[in-house]
């Protein structure tokens, strides 16, 4: 029996390694960006890729100008540079939030997608879960629910 938890153990932990190689960390600004981090950091990943989805009307206006969710991005990618100083930074320009951050993962060749639910009111609290959901179920990789630490949002 103890060689059967041995072996359970250090598998673990490859996975764990494995699983942690390369991270996809979707940010929506820059307080989220800071708070996803930190919530990573404790997991120690090998890697991270931080990702900002701009999202594009595809026929109907823009939520906000290109120019302010780039400089947006830009906030994020730093905020998440405070804890890993060497996180990489991806731009998706999408209507499609969760297919983004697929595509995403494919193309940064992420070991996982590690995020953080938004809070907020219940409508925003549904909305977000029907996100994470899609996230959880779409995904060809592990999803990673970050642990909130907080409970004010």
């Amino acid at each position: 029996m103890a060689d059967f938890l041995a072996n359970m153990t250090s598998g673990s932990e490859d996975q764990n390694q494995d699983l942690l190689a390369h991270v996809l960390l979707p940010v929506a600004h820059e307080e989220d960006a800071l708070a996803t981090a930190t919530a990573l950091e404790p997991y120690a990943p090998e890697r991270v890729t931080a990702l900002h989805v701009v999202e594009k009307g595809e026929g109907v206006p823009d939520k906000t100008p290109v120019e302010q969710s780039e400089e947006i991005a830009a906030e994020s990618y730093a905020a998440v540079r405070a804890v890993f100083p060497d996180a990489d930074e991806h731009t998706a320009y999408a209507r499609d939030i969760v297919g983004a951050i697929l595509d995403a993962a494919d193309e940064v060749d992420a070991s996982a997608i590690a995020y953080r639910a938004r809070g907020g009111n219940r409508l925003m609290q549904f909305l977000s879960g029907d996100l994470s959901l899609k996230l959880v179920t779409e995904s060809d990789r592990p999803v990673i629910a970050l642990p909130r630490g907080d409970t004010a949002e």
